[in-house]
């Protein structure tokens, strides 16, 4: 009799489970991908590059070659995500470092995914599956699967990025950033089976497999970013049209003015003065 017991009390809870439904997510290098790039973003929108608006920079991006990975954000994003925000704050990046006043240096200190994984309720365990057969005094009996009531995954990226600027002809150091940090998170839950709900620092709100929803019992997703420009926001600083009109404007008032003070020579002699 009691051989019979624990086989109903498995397939009593796996039809529980069957009720509840499922879902399964992929681990997707793209979700990994979206969260090192959102960190980067973050860490850059950090550095506050006031002090040298209106310079001419050029950007060493020397230590940077160092680091090495075979995802898509990379130091050439990292770059690019420097040069703009540089230009954002007002400073002129020179392509050469003989014309810039100044040189900014940056470095790389982290640049990764963490990624964990909670299951609430009972792991799968062949172990159990034996003294349990042994307890009932039957045979062997299979092992136990995975039964949870609940399951959470998650991956975090952490970016740390650290620029100094000095003095591009005497090599006296001008400003420093300190470390600027980010992280940025992507989690998917089960609850009974449900899911997976999706929600995070790179997400807008929650979906479950894929399709926004609106859940009343979990608080709405906080607003990122800050009050200021943000390197990740869409933006137009000035139309192209207005640009090129104002450039020419400039150009043909320099022009008139460089015009009123040449002075003709005049062919005619002075007149004689009297005596």
């Amino acid at each position: 009799m009691k051989s019979s017991v624990l086989p109903r009390i498995i397939a009593g809870f796996a039809g529980l489970m069957l009720l509840a439904g499922c879902g399964t997510a992929v681990q997707r290098g793209g979700t990994e991908q979206l969260l090192l790039a959102d960190s980067v973003d973050r860490a850059v929108d950090q550095l506050d590059l006031s002090p040298l608006a209106g310079r001419h920079v050029y950007l060493d991006t020397e230590y940077l070659k160092p680091v090495k990975s075979n995802l898509f954000v990379n130091v050439e994003y990292i770059t690019s995500a420097l040069r703009q925000k540089l230009t954002t704050s007002g400073c002129t990046v020179e392509k050469n470092r003989a014309d810039a006043e100044y040189v900014l240096e940056p470095r790389i200190g982290a640049l990764g995914v963490d990624s964990m994984e909670v299951t609430y309720g009972v792991p799968a365990s062949g172990g159990v599956g034996q003294a349990a057969s042994v307890l009932a005094g039957g045979g062997m009996m299979p092992s136990f699967p995975e039964v949870s009531f609940g399951k959470r995954t998650g991956n975090i990226a952490i970016s740390k990025l650290a620029v100094y600027a000095y003095h591009q002809e005497t090599g006296i150091p001008v400003w420093q950033s300190g470390s600027a940090v980010a992280r940025s998170d992507a989690q998917d839950s089960w609850v009974f089976g449900l899911g997976p709900i999706t929600r995070g620092s790179v997400y807008d709100g929650y979906s479950i497999a894929g399709r926004k929803i609106r859940l009343p019992l979990l608080p709405e997703q906080p607003a990122g970013g800050s009050k200021s420009l943000s390197i990740a926001n869409d933006h137009q600083f000035v139309h192209p049209a207005v640009l090129e009109q104002q450039l020419a404007e400039e150009k043909n008032e320099a022009k008139s003015q460089a015009e009123k003070t040449i002075q003709p020579a005049s062919l005619e002699a002075p007149p004689p003065t009297g005596n």
